[in-house]
């Protein structure tokens, strides 16, 4: 099944210009939802030790991945929410900066870990992720996305950090 008709593009959201490309739809189909985690499983069975996603969308693609291989899931947070102690990473966005965060002891060094969000576009939250995890020892096996946004620079950012990239579908400016 080809989830890229799922995902539902939202013109001059959250301001004039952005398309912004609305997972929703492909949540609410549960054809669409279990193609997504079906195809990860498949990508990333017997190459893992955990699966680490980004706060929030990454979560809901992330957690039943962990699940079903049954390793390991480590929440990459936003500042000030995880209740441990944890070690942080800025990155810069259009118009300032932001901060992913993960717990200390939520790697260990040597392990294998692949970064899951919803979407891929510049490539600065993944990039602060893998900062992270390069920090704590741990081996990125990919990067894995459900859509890429794929005139904006990301992959070439992330793979020029030395990661590998998979996305499930792709979006250029041309597509409305």
């Amino acid at each position: 099944m080809n989830v890229k008709p799922l995902i539902r593009t939202v013109a001059d959201f959250p301001k004039p210009g952005i398309r912004f490309r609305d997972i929703t739809p492909l949540l609410a189909d549960p054809r669409g939802l279990a193609t997504v985690t079906a195809a990860l499983v498949e990508r990333y069975r017997g190459r893992i030790d955990k699966v680490a996603a980004i706060d929030a969308r990454g979560f809901i693609f992330g957690a039943p991945l962990a699940a079903a291989l049954g390793v390991g899931f480590v929440p990459m947070r936003k500042p000030g929410k995880l209740p441990h102690q944890a070690i942080g990473h800025d990155y810069a966005l259009e118009y300032g900066t932001n901060r992913v965060e993960v717990h200390v002891d939520g790697v260990a060094a040597g392990e294998r870990v692949v970064v899951v969000d919803d979407l891929l576009a510049t490539g600065g939250t993944a990039g602060a992720a893998l900062a992270l995890l390069a920090q704590v020892g741990a081996t990125v096996v990919e990067c894995a996305f459900v859509i890429e946004l794929t005139d904006l620079g990301g992959r070439a950012k992330l793979e020029g950090a030395g990661a590998a990239v998979f996305a499930l579908c792709g979006f250029g400016d041309d597509e409305g």
